[in-house]
């Protein structure tokens, strides 16, 4: 019995030794492809969005070219959408994810993250004629929000009773949701809202009620320390070179400040 007892201690120590070691590999193929697969939205501006000339850019975009950059490698950019921000990393369809992901105990549980590398916050706008003071007044009006997103998950925490929550599939859909008139307010970053103040002005959209302050993290594979650690010095570099909030002034209009580890 004790010798059995052993022989599964022993197989059991080899497998997770076998198991962390295949899960630090990430590195090791990035630098031997000479290729890292960025997932990325390519409908969310001003992160990442498609332009006029039909190529990705974006806060985000940049920030994955410049992760590339600094690794010595090509960057691949992988489109995807909220709701598939974390399935693309557990089933290696990316290396990391460059994607508005915002840190919580529930995401942590099955991947891992870096260091903030922009700010972020979520709120809840709509036209100047609605009043919106607190979340009571929500009650009988429509919220467009992205399903999977960051704003829905804190949108449910504190919509009341009989608020009509519409999900879409993904940020565009959203985002003409609002400004077709199908919902009355929508529940979304502040860049995507004053992306539409500027394109649609007749709207008259403002801020009503904050969601949630929330950086933007780097989402990294569950057990991919080395990769994590790499992107960590980077970001850490960038934030003391002005590269950071160079990268937010330019696309948020507002410096990158003082980010969390």
């Amino acid at each position: 019995m004790n010798l059995t007892r052993r022989l599964v201690t022993t197989f059991a120590a080899s497998l997770l030794a076998f198991n962390l070691a295949q899960a630090q590999t990430a590195l090791e193929d990035v630098i031997k492809a000479k290729k890292i697969n960025i997932a990325v939205l390519t409908d969310f501006p001003p992160y990442g969005f498609v332009g006029n000339d039909l190529k990705s850019q974006g806060l985000d975009i940049d920030m994955a070219n410049y992760i590339a950059t600094k690794l010595g490698v090509a960057v691949e950019l992988v489109p995807t959408t909220s709701a598939n921000r974390i399935p693309y990393l557990q089933t290696r369809k990316a290396d990391i994810v460059i994607a508005t992901l915002g840190k919580n105990p529930e995401r942590e549980r099955v991947i891992d993250f870096t260091s903030a590398y922009s700010p972020f916050f979520q709120a809840v706008f709509a036209a100047k004629s609605l009043s919106i003071k607190s979340f009571a007044d929500l009650a009988g009006k429509s919220v467009g929000v992205t399903r999977g997103a960051m704003e829905d998950q804190e949108l449910g925490k504190v919509a009341p009773v009989g608020v009509d929550v519409k999900r879409f599939e993904d940020n565009a859909g959203t985002i003409s949701a609002f400004t077709s008139g199908q919902v009355q307010a929508i529940a979304t970053g502040a860049s995507v809202a004053g992306n539409i103040m500027a394109k649609s002005p007749q709207l008259n959209t403002e801020y009503k009620l904050l969601l949630k302050d929330s950086p933007n993290f780097i989402g990294v594979a569950k057990g991919e320390d080395k990769l994590r650690l790499k992107v960590n010095e980077i970001l850490a570099a960038a934030k003391k070179s002005g590269d950071l909030d160079k990268m937010a002034m330019k696309w948020l209009g507002r410096p990158a400040g003082d980010l969390p580890n």
